[in-house]
Order: C-alpha cells, then structure tokens, then sequence
C-alpha cells in the first residue's frame, strides 16, 4: 500500500546514526530523523506479541539487547534491501553490523535518561505530523494507515521520541568539544573575495542524498547505490521519497533530503564545491566526501543581504558547522570505546 512508503528509522538509526556515525548531521546539525517503512514498524511491535525462548547477545553498561530485538532489526534490514533490491553481506556479518547499530543507540538513550533530557509534546508532535504529511497524509489519514498495519500512532511517537533524545544528545556534547575563536573568523574572512560596498552573500538552499561507507558496503558498493538513487531521481522519482529510501543522513531525510539554505563554509569542501558548480535544479554526479557519497540538487539560489557583524556571525556559525560534523565521527568513537559492552552472538 502507499502507505507504507517511509516512516522514522530504525533508530538512527541507528539509529541514530544527528544520528549515527555519518549522520546528523552529515552536513548540518540539528536537522531531523529518519524515515522507514509502516510495514517495518509492524513487524517490531508484533513482535513483542510473540511467546517465544529469548536471550541477551549484547549487555551495554547497564542495559541489554535481546535476541529478538536483533531478529527484528535484522528483519527490517532485509526487507528494506528486498524492497531497493539490494545485496546484503552473509547473515553473520549483518548481524554484527545491525546489532553494532544498536549498540550505539542504546549508549545514546542511556546518555539521555542521565542527562534528564525530555522531548516537549509540541516538538513530537510536530515532528509526527510532518512525517504524516511526508507520506502525502493528514495526521488523522496516517492514524488510520499505522493501525491497518498493526500499530498505534502511540508506537509511532514513542519512536520518534527516541530519535529526538538521541539528537540531542548528540547535540549537546559534540557544541561542547567544538570552539571558534574570533581569530578563526579572521582567517576566514581573509581568505574571501573582498566584500566592500556589498552587503550580501551567496546561499544556496539544497537537498542531498548521502550514501555512506560501513564495514559492510565497501567504496564501489556506496558509489553504485548513490548512483541508484541518482538514476531513480532521473527518472522521475520524488526527491523526498527517495532521500528517505537511501539517505544515511537521517536528519535530512526526515525532511526528504532538505538542507535548507546553506552559506559558504558551510559544508565540506567536496559537497560545496560540487553544489557550486551545479544550476538551479541539476542533480549532480555521486559527489565523494569524508562522510560517503552524495547526489546534490540545488533547488535555488539568492544573495542575502547582511551587515559586517552579521556577516562575522554567519561565518563563525559556518565554522562551526564544519567543524561539529568533524568531530562528530571523533565523538561516536571514543563515546563507544568508553562504553562497557560484552557481545555474546
């Protein structure tokens, strides 16, 4: 049914991957979650209805992760790649990476519970109606549609809220490691074509696809399933339908791929190299980055017109921009090395 074509990942992702390893956020942090199949959804919540022998194959610091819990994961996985017509690695090896996924979102949420963080009714219930209207529903449409695939909008919400308190701590940690001096600002704004008698800058407002790298899908793999997204995009496909099918960066798939209006320094060298380069409405070439492969569409351009001081401002938040997507991949690292974790696949 068409219902069933997106709704908030796995978690983050990982969930979440901002967010998972790569994705907050792979160009911008703060953006949203991700989107799945209602089907999938279905399959995890009838699941918890099943009468069945379990047993624990990860206990991170004080928490667990049972057996069907990865049966589940691993079950949406392999129906996402049937559904892409994707290959996946040997049941061992997905299984390893699935449950390495969860592992980094139940480090995450216990994080969270830690840290007091709560997300406000307004907030989830915003998010939960723009994934409604993502699916081309009113919210009471996508009510309806969850419970014909087993599943109460309840279920839904609390999945979100999970997204969202991941983002958040992401969020909140990686604004403490990352600085920019008045001195950076400087050196930037050296750099730059001289400014004087203008008054603007040049943003462009994107939307991108980011396919990323994972022990299991090597560089010729990432690339090909960029260029898939890219041909399906070519072809017609909606943007947003397909940023939500293949996009890595779970943030700006919530939002069908939309980055929004983006200013110099920004982003990554690769990826603003590449979406200068692009005209209004042009998907480029898979775009190489630190963070996978990317297919960029511009969707328009302006000159904003600024101040001095709200030009240094735009420059310092670009830096840090740049620079928390950096750090981010650091964070995740040593956030998972500090951990207590015992697999027992």
């Amino acid at each position: 049914m068409t219902t069933r074509k997106t709704l908030l990942t796995d978690g983050l992702k990982k969930r979440a991957k901002l967010l998972s390893a790569g994705g907050m956020m792979a160009l911008c942090l703060g953006t949203s979650a991700t989107l799945v199949p209602l089907s999938v959804y279905a399959q995890n919540f009838e699941s918890t209805q099943r009468q069945m022998l379990d047993s624990v194959v990860a206990v991170v610091n004080d928490g667990v992760i049972m057996r069907s819990e990865l049966d589940d994961r691993i079950a949406q996985v392999e129906q996402q790649a049937q559904a892409q017509g994707g290959n996946l690695p040997p049941r061992s090896q997905l299984a390893q990476q699935v449950l390495e996924r969860m592992v980094m979102d139940e480090i995450q949420l216990q994080m969270a519970r830690q840290a007091n963080l709560s997300v406000d009714d307004t907030e989830l219930n915003r998010q939960v109606r723009s994934i409604a209207e993502s699916n081309g529903m009113t919210l009471e449409e996508f009510a309806d549609a969850v419970e014909a695939d087993g599943m109460t909008l309840a279920d839904v919400r609390e999945e979100v809220r999970r997204e969202i308190l991941m983002r958040q701590v992401q969020q909140r940690q990686i604004s403490q490691r990352v600085t920019v001096t008045d001195r950076d600002v400087e050196r930037f704004l050296n750099q730059q074509p001289s400014q004087q008698g203008q008054a603007f800058i040049e943003e462009a407002r994107a939307r991108h696809v980011l396919v990323e790298l994972t022990p299991t899908r090597n560089e010729n793999q990432a690339r090909a399933r960029a260029e898939q997204a890219r041909q399906r995009l070519q072809q017609g496909a909606d943007f947003a339908s397909v940023a939500r099918e293949f996009s890595d960066d779970r943030g700006s798939a919530m939002n069908g791929g939309e980055l929004g209006w983006v200013r110099p320094g920004q982003t990554v060298p690769a990826f603003e190299e590449a979406m200068g380069s692009l005209s209004v409405n042009q998907l480029s070439e898979p775009v190489r980055s630190q963070f996978g492969y990317h297919v960029i569409e511009v969707l328009e351009r302006r000159r904003q017109d600024v101040t001095e001081e709200s030009r240094r401002e735009q420059v310092r938040q670009a830096i840090f921009q740049r620079r928390a997507n950096e750090e981010l991949q650091t964070w995740q690292r040593e956030m998972r090395e500090q951990a207590f974790v015992d697999i027992r696949l």
